[in-house]
């Protein structure tokens, strides 16, 4: 499949209204549409975009035509017209039908939600895993709005819509499109199977990984250089970090651990994102433990609290024990810092704060050292006091016998997953 026309035509800015529609299902879901067009203009923005304007309207149901009534069609036309627009964003997601019927009647590049996201990502996107990603969560999202695309993809002067993927005419046909999505799935999985297989090298060295999530933009790749003293990117943007990266980070006790960022969430993530980044995201599912970083300054923390937590119990992560850093303390008012939860679980930072660091650290650490625990083991059972090195720091060793005497520090957690074959060996 042809690359994207962005790379070879004169890019044109792009200037946009933006467009949210509040329907009567949209209120019952409990969505903030409010604080979602804000996040719209963000990663309209981030995706390089000029917002001149933006038009809401208050339906009971979308319009199956057009997404909003054919009124706010003529309105938004007008205001394209006045302030020289070129782009409608929608802040929905939109069908293949309405984006054709809406690009026929406005002469605009017609974008949704989802496609914005997904260029964002296609930006992004540095090393090879997450260049196919992207491109297979793109390519599953056109493949069905393939007909409604045409002036997306022919548009000369590329921008938002066109990278990645993008042709520059309806030339290709399904068949292509589905061939290129199977293509893209076996070298996904075989990249997938390389980072299982470094993942359970990591786990038999009794490599203890810890993963920090968090709403985009809550400060983790901040959190992760200055932990780690890790060269990140690092930028006031939404999603300036999209691969993930593990650096050592050291604990009080001098026992080194793998801490991991990965791709920041955001409401109403792309299905198809989160389907083709689910083995880079699955770095949080395979932690000991989960650092929730959190934006405290922000005026929707909970909301993005949330929206964490939800994605994490997609992931089948939700259960993994968790601490919760309330960051960019500095930017909080009194009364902000007044309102967090406080307690067992929870921790207030600022990630230039150096006495802060050290508290996060002294925390993974009580975290990760659990129980103290005695096992008998027979002389010869060798393969059983290398499951005792792989998920413990052993403290003591006695000999009695033909029997070895360990005192091993073990998570309780560690234990249960692969201690198994120990319990019979286990002393009071």
């Amino acid at each position: 499949m042809a690359n994207s026309t962005h790379d070879t035509q004169t890019e044109m800015q792009d200037k946009a209204v933006l467009v949210s529609l509040i329907t009567d299902e949209v209120k019952r879901s409990g969505i903030n549409t409010e604080y979602s067009l804000k996040e719209l203009v963000k990663l309209a923005e981030t995706a390089g975009v000029e917002v001149l304007s933006v038009l809401t309207q208050n339906r009971e149901s979308k319009d199956s035509k057009w997404f909003i009534g054919k009124g706010k069609v003529d309105e938004l036309r007008a205001v394209a017209e006045e302030l020289g627009a070129n782009t409608a964003i929608f802040d929905q997601e939109l069908s293949g039908a309405q984006v054709r019927n809406l690009e026929e009647s406005l002469d605009l590049k017609i974008i949704d939600r989802t496609q914005l996201i997904l260029d964002i990502f296609a930006q992004r996107a540095k090393t090879r895993e997450g260049i196919i990603q992207v491109e297979l969560a793109q390519l599953s999202y056109l493949l069905p709005r393939l007909s409604g695309h045409g002036k997306n993809l022919s548009r000369l002067g590329g921008g938002i819509g066109t990278r990645g993927p993008g042709e520059s005419k309806l030339e290709t046909d399904r068949r292509h499109i589905r061939d290129r999505i199977s293509d893209l799935k076996r070298q996904l999985e075989e990249v997938t199977r390389h980072r299982y297989l470094h993942r359970e090298r990591r786990q038999k060295a009794g490599i203890v990984q810890v993963a920090l999530v968090g709403y985009t933009n809550a400060g983790k790749s901040t959190l992760l250089k200055q932990l780690t003293a890790a060269d990140v990117y690092i930028e006031n943007q939404l999603f300036a970090t999209l691969d993930p990266t593990s650096r050592t980070m050291e604990l009080p006790s001098g026992k080194e651990v793998i801490l991991t960022d990965t791709v920041g969430f955001i409401q109403n993530l792309p299905h198809d994102l989160v389907a083709s980044f689910r083995a880079t995201l699955e770095e949080a599912n395979e932690a000991h433990l989960i650092l929730h970083v959190v934006d405290a300054s922000s005026d929707m923390r909970d909301e993005q609290m949330k929206v964490v937590e939800s994605i994490l119990q997609q992931l089948g992560a939700a259960d993994k024990p968790q601490i919760v850093l309330f960051n960019k303390k500095d930017a909080c008012t009194p009364e902000q810092l007044e309102m967090l939860p406080s307690g067992e679980g929870y921790l207030k930072i600022s990630a230039f704060d150096e006495a802060d660091l050290l508290r996060i650290r002294e925390l993974v650490q009580e975290h990760l050292s659990g129980d103290t625990l005695r096992f008998r083991i027979p002389a010869e059972r060798g393969d059983l006091t290398s499951v005792l090195y792989r998920i413990g720091d052993v403290l003591l060793t006695e000999y009695d016998g033909n029997d070895v005497i360990y005192e091993v520090e073990i998570q309780r957690g560690e234990y249960e997953k692969y201690g198994h074959a120990l319990s019979e060996f286990t002393e009071s």
